[in-house]
């Protein structure tokens, strides 16, 4: 319907303006632009006692009417600016008429302020109010949201800043909050219908026969081995530009939101991905941007050219224009669909050149926890036969981005050794594994199936509650006996059998773009770590899903099975693995805590709220389980997490039994 409707404006716009104007109307939404610029800031509310409230209103995106909620009438809601060590009571006013809420996204909050219907409070009725009242213990970017139904997708989210109460280590002369978001003229009912029944339902990006041809997708034989394995390597995205018009502060990319600066400044750009389902590749074509905060934590200085945000997180970037021009901020969607646009600018009305949109991503074996080339002498093995010797497709994570050499001595060793012990002596496929003659059904049900698909590894150990599992990073037995098990059923199509740490990797898409690019692993901490004591235990969590499905969870289980909440102990240091069985990127939040990514960093790991599981990868991290009460811990794909993707983490107070 989108379509038909740019079509007609296009051929409108034709007919009244004549060549000029009918020459930009066939640019793509995101290179045209308002020739007068928007410089507008987000309004800002401040203060001891605030009012928010909640209401559908009209937003206007590239002069298009669409229907929104929004908080005291703007979309994103206001930014709300508080200081650390102050006490603030947040008054909220529902004037929906069905219940809503508000979660403040990784601020250390007592449980019962959290926000988290049917979890830390009952949610705020339809024509009601409810007060939040909580110290400040923080300083930095976060945000705020509802984690009502799907309420968040229509526009329901704002920007928080938190001034230190001393002096801030991150010196600028100016800054700019940056909110990227998604928007749809469809209903989010409406796109979680869709994508419930035909997943791929807005991957307009398929391979093709004249994209076969041209070289410029999968090898015949690649694209044959994945047809077998019943998987497309498209499937980046769920919800993409089909869907989406992607927004800078509520701003579509024809606006051209501009944030100003004077050349020879030092500008703070306070980013926040408040989308539904964009994980955001930013960029500045010609200006550095130096990484100063993660989550709201300060960091060490890191200079990149760009760098991958997921759903929720945030980042700090320091930018020092010198010239007197204009400069384009570019938040790409991860599978290149489309993109978020905004001007950085000495004065209103400039507007600098848009970079085309780059060749979408291709999923490997690597984003199905296969990366096999790591063994060596494995390229070009065929999968379908059980012929271990002629699979193709894997490029080694190391020859795919230089930063992933810093992955931990004989990673790729260990991985092969776990890979070969399920292997009969002749080389041929694991017991168990006959990818020759499984149907679909049997597939969807967690079988094997065709290829990869419905994969049983449970006789590789570690991933079903095997015992004597290998630790591929160093090369030690781990005890598998007490990890949860992943339960088997239609909503576990895959268990990936080599799920490697990938926190050097910059993510899908950026292995070669010829620039620096961000990666987990370059993110240090600016101070020392609060709690650097060694974890007392480890636990393992899965991240499930059916594709063709559109099921998701954790360990096979979904939130509305009703399970018991994962228990800690109050004070308990604790090693998380994140172990991600699908193909697609998850950004997992834990409310409540910060935590520590295992990057090799020691006392002075990264701390963050929110983390990106790559496909077919893992990721460690540590936390200090310091607030007791009941807390959500979920994907922050919204649809994922509607669809069950979300566990309750229980802390309890010492002496409770776990």
């Amino acid at each position: 319907m989108s379509r038909i409707i740019d079509r007609r404006q296009m051929l409108r716009g034709a007919a009244l303006a004549g060549g000029g104007l009918a020459l930009s109307a066939y640019m793509p939404a995101w290179a045209q632009t308002n020739s007068a610029g928007l410089t507008t800031p987000l309004p800002t509310v401040t203060g001891n006692d605030i009012t928010l409230r909640i209401a559908r209103q009209t937003m206007m995106i590239d002069g298009r009417a669409s229907r929104a909620i929004g908080i005291n009438g703007t979309v994103p809601a206001p930014l709300i600016r508080l200081r650390e060590g102050q006490n603030v009571r947040l008054h909220v006013i529902n004037d929906l008429d069905e219940d809503s809420s508000i979660h403040w996204h990784g601020l250390l909050v007592p449980p019962q302020f959290d926000g988290v219907p049917g979890i830390s409070f009952p949610g705020i009725k339809a024509r009601s109010s409810f007060l939040y009242e909580f110290p400040i213990k923080q300083n930095g970017t976060y945000w705020y949201h509802s984690h009502s139904g799907l309420q968040e997708q229509l526009g329901h989210y704002g920007p928080i800043v938190i001034d230190p109460a001393s002096t801030d280590p991150v010196q600028s002369d100016r800054e700019h909050v940056i909110v990227l978001s998604d928007h749809s003229q469809l209903s989010p009912e409406a796109i979680y219908r869709d994508m419930k029944v035909d997943p791929g339902h807005f991957n307009y990006q398929r391979q093709t026969l004249a994209g076969l041809l041209s070289g410029k997708d999968q090898r015949s034989k690649d694209r044959i081995d994945w047809g077998k394995m019943r998987m497309d390597p498209t499937d980046i995205s769920d919800a993409t530009g089909p869907a989406y018009t992607y927004l800078v502060n509520g701003h579509g990319p024809r606006d051209n939101w501009t944030a100003l600066f004077t050349p020879g400044q030092r500008v703070r750009l306070r980013v926040i991905n408040a989308s539904s389902m964009t994980t955001f590749n930013v960029r500045i074509p010609g200006l550095k941007l130096t990484i100063v905060q993660a989550d709201g934590q300060n960091v060490m200085p890191v200079e990149v050219d760009e760098f991958q945000i997921g759903v929720a997180e945030t980042y700090d970037a320091i930018v020092t224009p010198s010239d007197d021009r204009a400069y384009t901020l570019v938040g790409e969607a991860i599978d290149r669909s489309g993109l978020a646009r905004a001007t950085l600018a000495p004065r209103a009305g400039m507007a600098a050149e848009v970079p085309a949109l780059r060749p979408r991503p291709l999923a490997t074996m690597e984003d199905m926890g296969m990366d096999m080339s790591a063994m060596g002498g494995m390229e070009g093995m065929d999968m379908s036969n059980g012929d271990m010797s002629k699979m193709r497709g894997a490029d080694s994570t190391a020859e795919k981005n230089p930063s992933a050499k810093l992955t931990t001595p004989g990673a790729g060793m260990a991985a092969g050794a776990m890979a070969m012990s399920g292997m009969t002596p002749g080389g041929s496929a694991m017991p168990g594994m006959d990818h020759t003659g499984m149907s679909p059904g049997a597939m969807a049900s967690g079988g094997s199936a065709g290829g990869m698909a419905g994969m049983d590894h449970s006789a590789m150990g570690g991933h079903q509650g095997g015992t004597g599992a290998m630790d591929m990073g160093s090369m030690k037995m781990r005890d598998f006996s007490k990890a949860p098990q992943v339960k088997k059923g239609p909503g576990v199509q895959t268990i990936s059998p080599m799920p490697m740490d990938r926190t050097g990797e910059p993510g899908q898409g950026l292995e070669n773009v010829g620039h620096k690019v961000l990666v987990y692993r370059d993110l240090m901490a600016l101070t020392r770590n609060p709690d650097v004591r060694a974890p007392e235990r480890s636990l393992d969590i899965h991240l499930t899903g059916n594709m063709e499905r559109f099921m998701w969870s954790f360990d096979g289980v979904k939130m509305s099975d009703k399970m018991e909440p994962i228990p800690f102990l109050e004070g308990e240091r604790v090693r998380i693995n994140l172990i991600n069985d699908s193909m697609m990127g998850h950004p997992i939040h834990i409310h409540g805590h910060f935590f520590e990514l295992v990057t090799g960093h020691g006392d002075h790991a990264p701390r963050k709220h929110t983390v990106i599981v790559q496909p077919g990868g893992k990721v460690t991290w540590d936390f200090t389980a310091d607030a007791v009460g009941d807390w959500a811990f979920h994907c922050h794909l919204l649809y994922h997490m509607h669809a069950g993707m979300m566990r309750t983490v229980s802390v309890r107070p010492r002496g409770e039994a776990v």
